[in-house]
């Protein structure tokens, strides 16, 4: 079966250079990109983030993991300890939306 797959997949590869259906692609000429931080993940959900990415489209984990970066940046440089007492609670209450969302995630995946 995996043969006559490949042979199929091969001859639309074919008809589609033939055709200049694969001229002018996004890339074209580049090489290809630095994916080695993936192999150790799961390749479906790997590719899922990927599609995700180019469509401009990410996990809400994937903000809010932002948004706790800069907080975190912000409040070491913070001196006044109510503005770091206030700092605080907002990495808190971010941290806390981080890891709700990252379960939901994968509680939906499984």
């Amino acid at each position: 079966m995996f043969g006559s797959l490949g042979k199929l997949v091969e001859r639309q590869i074919r008809r589609a250079q033939a055709q200049g259906q694969l001229q002018g692609l996004e890339g074209e000429g580049a090489p290809l990109p630095d994916r080695s931080s993936e192999a150790q993940s799961d390749p479906a959900i790997a590719a899922g983030h990927r599609i995700m990415v180019q469509a401009g489209v990410l996990p809400e984990e994937f903000s809010i993991k932002k948004e706790l970066d800069a907080a975190r940046k912000a409040y070491a440089t913070l001196t006044d300890p109510e503005n770091r007492k206030a700092a605080m609670a907002r990495i808190a209450d971010l941290e806390m939306r981080y890891n709700m969302a990252r379960d939901a995630r994968r509680s939906f995946m499984r």
